[in-house]
């Protein structure tokens, strides 16, 4: 793995401000976000050695930030 932060701004970068907008009008938008940053950082922190995971634990860490990632791009494709 690259152990590259996937930040909403450096997977979106040119729907920031809407992901801000939208921050503040959805509040289900908002918790998504929360929780795409919540796994983001147990992703990247398990990647750098950091909080070390099993590889099975990482996958699924992973898997889950892509659904939440997916779900915030639907989102953003209907706003």
């Amino acid at each position: 793995m690259s152990h590259t932060p996937h930040e909403l701004a450096e997977e979106f970068p040119d729907q920031t401000q809407k992901i801000h907008d939208l921050k503040l009008a959805d509040a289900h938008f908002a918790k998504l976000v929360d929780e795409y940053h919540t796994l983001n950082r147990k992703v990247h922190r398990s990647e750098a050695g950091v909080e070390p995971r099993s590889e099975l634990a990482e996958v699924d860490l992973r898997k889950q930030r892509m659904h939440l990632k997916d779900e915030i791009a639907g989102m953003l494709a209907k706003a």
